[in-house]
């Protein structure tokens, strides 16, 4: 007889706990299991079969692997745990005995980071055990940046402790000098979240979100405990990755740090840089010259060594020669410094990913300009710009804080100016008056100038212009970006334009279709975004031609619309839908109906005696008229041909097209409501500057 199988002993019963199981297995309390798991990377799993595994009737029942749990009995911080759980209940013995001084003494030796953010257990083993590798870490920076920049930006609270604010900054800050240094920052968008940076270490690219510099409310309704959890590991995560990029380069970690500085809100200037990558730069390149004139060779060795070298280039100069025999009797020299371009050998062949240039190049966009960012301006986010990508010289108001190259707004080693308020003129006179007025409230939101208070060949552009700049890499043209002028469209770089989608870099008429150049002449878009049809110049006696056209051009687009998107309906629906009407009908009717017109005129006019006007005809308007018929004929044959393509395929691959159709016509929408806008937009612009 075979051995009887009990129910929850094997299969997957056996492979699946629940976490009340694995609470009473570890011995450890609710929030430290929380803490366990979001350090370990350990989540809850989704049975195929709840009845099979559970043995209760609770429907919200969370799962974890057998194995992940047993996995978790070897965890080192287990005990941590449960040391601090022994000391808790000493805390608690003492202050029902009334022993307050006992109580407080065994409070001291409490790890309590949620209160003082210093823990007194250590993270090292875990971010060793998660990353194996070094890129493993990099490539999982992206939530570590976004949580560590947020809370550099919280006050502090009880929920958020100071000292875990004050760290989160120091090591966001040290990022950022790293980027500075290694000009591994690639592009920058400004969106309504924040600021979203991209970098790439090491062949990696990471992606991040800073918010921006307001004064943050901490809400209740945010549990800041398990957030808090995250940034724990990250704030470990970011030191391991910090130290590593460092020594990479050649710096010490970590750098010196002003607290002084600190206070005086300096942020990046508040730390000092050592390592032989800054500090012995020069001593590095001073070393070669002192040792050539300290060392004297051997003429006889050096003459060897010369003879041997010769032979050397002498070889290879023959060997090029062969290689390029027509280049050099040209006299054409071969550049070493340009990047190959990948072009198709035959004419429609596919295009292959070109190579991008040196980020050596592109770091060094604003090396040699020196600038000064008004009071008004963000100074943290244009400060990391502009020194990740080569400018050695960022000067600011003295209300923005310590650590500028200059104060001194007038100073003439000063090439760009970054204001972001409108410029209003001021006579003298105005001046005076302000100047004996002093105690009144200066006004934020624009910049009074007098005449000549602008500083000759100085350059004043807007923010954008260094986020723009930045993203195309090259400099754009300062006219576009001066201030209070209208600024170009700020687009996202991380977003790849595809073929057939609306691009706002391209002009309206290139990706216009056909059909919205002809509507686009004959309607007006209204302020609400209604659609407004014009009346054609030649009406007869209240007969609109524009109109009853539009009509009979758009009730079959409008119909094979319909068509498609009900699938399921049959075909006397859709013949009911369609109305039946042919492309010969219609072409009859409408000529019929302009006989009959035409002979009530002619009846009319031999009554009264008059004579009949003719029907005045544009030809402009016949051109338009001819071509969106001619349109209308060839989108119905190609429905046609299209309905009858799709009676050939299959169930399934007929509902596949039709959902491919759907999505494809849900973006165009999109796109035609895109073009809409902008169509309006510069229409507008254009009667304004009329």
């Amino acid at each position: 007889m075979g051995r009887v199988k009990k129910k929850g002993q094997s299969g997957a019963a056996k492979n699946y706990v629940t976490r009340n199981q694995a609470i009473r297995k570890l011995q450890i309390s609710l929030p430290d299991f929380r803490k366990l798991c979001i350090w370990k990377g350990i989540y809850p799993r989704e049975p195929r079969s709840k009845k099979k595994v559970s043995k209760s009737t609770t429907a919200s029942t969370t799962f974890y692997y057998a194995k992940d749990i047993q996995y978790l009995l070897h965890e080192p911080l287990l005990q941590k745990f449960r040391d601090q759980k022994v000391l808790e209940k000493k805390i608690s013995r003492a202050l029902g005995r009334g022993d307050v001084s006992d109580a407080a003494r065994l409070e001291t030796n409490a790890a309590r980071p949620e209160k003082t953010g210093k823990p007194r257990y250590t993270l090292d083993h875990v971010v060793r055990e998660r990353y194996p590798t070094f890129i493993d870490a990099v490539r999982d920076l992206d939530d570590c940046l976004s949580m560590l920049f947020l809370f550099a930006n919280l006050p502090s609270t009880t929920s958020v402790p100071a000292r875990m604010v004050a760290r989160c900054e120091r090591l966001c800050l040290e990022f950022q000098h790293y980027l500075i240094v290694s000009k591994s920052l690639t592009k920058s968008f400004l969106s309504i979240k924040g600021i979203y940076y991209q970098a790439n270490i090491q062949g990696e690219d990471v992606l991040w979100l800073v918010p921006y510099k307001f004064n943050q409310r901490v809400v209740g309704d945010v549990d800041f405990r398990i957030m808090g959890t995250f940034v724990e590991f990250y704030m470990t995560l970011l030191g391991f990755v910090n130290f590593r990029l460092y020594t990479s380069i050649g710096l010490k970690y970590p750098p010196k740090f002003d607290l002084a500085k600190d206070e005086n809100n300096a942020e990046l200037g508040a730390f000092t840089l050592e390592g032989r990558t800054l500090v012995g730069a020069e001593q590095q390149q001073q070393q070669p010259q002192i040792e050539a004139a300290s060392h004297n060779p051997d003429p006889k060795v050096q003459a060897a060594v010369n003879k041997v070298l010769k032979t050397i280039t002498n070889g290879e100069d023959e060997a090029e020669a062969t290689s390029g025999v027509q280049s050099t009797a040209e006299g054409e020299e071969l550049p070493t410094d340009a990047i190959d371009k990948f072009e198709p050998a035959a004419p429609g062949g596919d295009v292959l990913p070109q190579m991008s240039a040196d980020s050596s190049t592109t770091g060094l966009l604003f090396s040699k300009f020196t600038f000064y960012l008004s009071r008004e301006t963000p100074r943290q986010p244009l400060e990391l710009l502009l020194k990740a990508f080569g400018c050695k010289r960022v000067g600011w108001d003295a209300v923005l804080g310590d650590g500028a190259f200059t104060t001194n707004e007038l100073d003439p080693a000063i090439t760009h100016q970054i204001v972001d308020r409108p410029p209003v003129q001021v006579s003298a006179e105005e001046e005076g008056n302000e100047v004996a007025d002093g105690d009144k409230e200066d006004n934020q939101t624009s910049q009074k100038l007098v005449g000549n208070r602008r500083v000759p060949g100085r350059i004043y552009v807007q923010p954008q212009w260094v986020w723009d700049s930045v993203n195309d890499g090259e400099l754009k043209e300062p006219h576009l970006y001066a201030p209070g002028a209208s600024l170009p469209p700020h687009l996202s770089p991380f977003v790849k334009s595809t073929n057939g989608s609306y691009d706002p870099t391209i002009p309206l008429a290139e990706q216009e279709p056909e059909v919205e150049a002809l509507e686009d002449d004959d309607e007006e878009v209204d302020a609400d975004g209604d659609l407004a049809v014009k009346a054609a110049d030649g009406d007869v006696e209240g007969v609109d031609v524009a109109e009853s056209d539009e009509d009979e051009i758009e009730d079959p687009d409008m119909d094979v619309d319909e068509m498609e998107d009900d699938e399921d309906e049959d075909e006397e629906d859709v013949e009911e839908i369609i109305g039946g009407l042919s492309e010969d009908g219609e072409e009859d009717s409408e000529g019929e109906e302009d006989e009959a017109v035409q002979r009530q005129m002619e009846l009319e006019a031999e009554l009264q005696g008059a004579s009949v006007k003719s029907k005045q005809v544009d030809a402009k308007a016949k051109a338009k008229q001819d071509a969106r018929k001619a349109l209308s004929k060839k989108s119905r044959e190609e429905a046609e041909d299209m309905e009858r393509a799709k009676g050939m395929l299959s169930k399934k691959k007929r509902k596949l097209y039709e959902q491919m159709v759907y999505t494809n016509n849900k973006k165009s929408a999109e796109d035609q409501k895109l073009r809409a806008k902008r169509r309006r937009l510069e229409k507008e612009k254009a009667k304004s500057k009329a």
